[in-house]
Parts: C-alpha cells; structure tokens; sequence
C-alpha cells in the first residue's frame, strides 16, 4: 500500500510546451523522401503568396530547431501547408517525418520571402522554375487568383529525379481547373512542363538545358521567353539556382527583389541537404 502510494504522489513529468504552437492536422508521405503536411493557421497571420517561414521542433536540449519552409498553401487558406524532404540524419526531418495529426510543430508566424508577384515587373508570362520541393512556393502561387489576374500565361516547371517524385505537383496541378474557388481563374492558362532526370519520362533534362535548347518552348508550341514579356521565379539548390540565373539573363531578363522589382528573383532561404 505505502509503494502505490508513493508512486501516486510522485511528481508528474513536466510537458513540454511548444512556442509558437501550430497543430498538424493532416500528412502525406508521398515517397520515402518527400512528404507534405498541414497545420492550423494562426489567425492573426497575414502573408503573400509564395512566402515562407520558420517552422521546427525542439530539441534534445529543449531548445527549438527551426528551418525556413516556403507555404506552398495560398494567402486564402485557412490552414497552413508544407511540403518537405526526409533527411534520416537531420537535425529537423528525422524528427518533423514522423509526425502525426494532433502533434504540435513550432510556427513563427513572421512570413518573409522574394518570390512574390511584387517583387516583378509587369509582365504577360510569368515562369515557376522549380526543383524537388523547390515546387511549395509556386503550390501557393499557382493557387492564388492573383497570379492569374497579374499574367495571361502561367508556365510551371518542376524537374525531379524519378517519376514518383513529381507526384506532389501533378496532382495538385491536375486538380486545379476543377477547383471551385480558383478553377474559373485558371482556365487554360497555366501550362505544367515536369521532367525527370534519372527515370524515363516523356519529358525528360534539367531546367536549364529545356531553356537554353529551346526545347520546352517547342513542346508547349509557345514563343521564346523575351524581356518584354516574360518574368521567372526560381526555387531551388545554391547550384540550380545559380544555374538558372546564367539562362535567364540569357534571354535578357534581370534579378530583382520586392525593393526593386525586375524580371526575375530567387529565392535564397531554401532548405537546403542536411536539415
């Protein structure tokens, strides 16, 4: 009797509260490497499309461990997405893989970014270039009137290893035109140009190579891209963006940023092999 009391009046384990608590509410793992998940939406935050913030967990020490995630859901959502890669040995993924609806993630609600419609010149065609989970900006773009309004052509393209990583995009992109809130903005103006690098595909070649041969032009029957009428996005690695950049100014186009808009930005927050 004096043992179960004893451990009745033991003292209850502290919990740990998270600041800045958001709850997770739904995720999907698409792949053993890329998984996407939503959250509740703190309702004082306001952000553009194509944004991001500082999302994370705490760690061993109690400490929170926080990454620069884009919010690939539009500014209208009333949840928050992201979309992210597995990293086994991770600092933030091998821990934000395994959560489950009703967790709690830390979400500091201060949204900053480059890649938003501001940031660029008035244009006619605005271009999303994207690798891996580069896609989550342009998931909010893509999903925001706006974009539409703003362009008259609207060309995505997301270039990935293997087929089954691409999934994330097709479907959301599929799903678009028969969306009840943004379908009747979308109509026939975004064009989806995916390709593959390492699994056969029906497209297939980097980014960059697709522009500078000409060969994304050809296949989507539409005019070379021009400074007059063409702005671009880019969201990738330190490498693809660097890469694309050289394409872009290429054809005449010029880095800009919400201070002082031009034809082009890129994102540099990214999330980056090792997180």
């Amino acid at each position: 009797m004096d043992d179960l009391t004893a451990v009745n009046d033991a003292p209850a384990k502290p919990v740990r509260t998270l600041p800045d608590a958001q709850t997770v509410t739904s995720v999907h793992h698409w792949t053993d490497r890329l998984f996407s998940f939503r959250v509740s939406r703190p309702q004082t935050l306001r952000f553009r499309s194509g944004e991001f913030v500082m999302i994370g967990l705490l760690d061993e020490r109690g400490k929170p461990l926080l990454r620069a995630y884009s919010i690939a859901s539009p500014s209208w959502d009333e949840e928050l997405e992201f979309y992210s890669i597995k990293v086994p040995d991770g600092p933030l993924t091998s821990k934000l893989q395994h959560i489950e609806p009703g967790d709690q993630i830390i979400l500091r609600p201060k949204p900053v970014g480059t890649l938003v419609l501001d940031a660029l010149l008035p244009g006619k065609r605005i271009w999303f270039l994207a690798t891996g989970t580069g896609i989550a900006p342009f998931a909010s773009l893509m999903r925001d009137p706006e974009t539409y309004e703003k362009y008259e052509q609207v060309v995505m393209m997301h270039t990935c290893r293997t087929v089954a990583e691409l999934e994330y995009g097709r479907q959301l992109v599929e799903g678009l035109r028969d969306d009840p809130l943004i379908g009747e903005f979308v109509g026939d103006k975004l064009k989806y140009y995916p390709t593959t690098t390492r699994e056969e595909f029906h497209h297939m070649g980097r980014i960059t190579d697709n522009l500078s041969s000409g060969k994304v032009f050809e296949d989507l029957g539409i005019h070379p891209m021009d400074q007059d009428h063409d702005r671009a996005m880019v969201c990738g690695s330190l490498a693809f963006n660097h890469d694309v950049k050289a394409v872009l100014e290429s054809f005449g186009l010029r880095e800009g940023a919400n201070s002082e808009p031009q034809e082009y930005v890129v994102e540099k927050a990214f999330v980056g092999d090792g997180i």
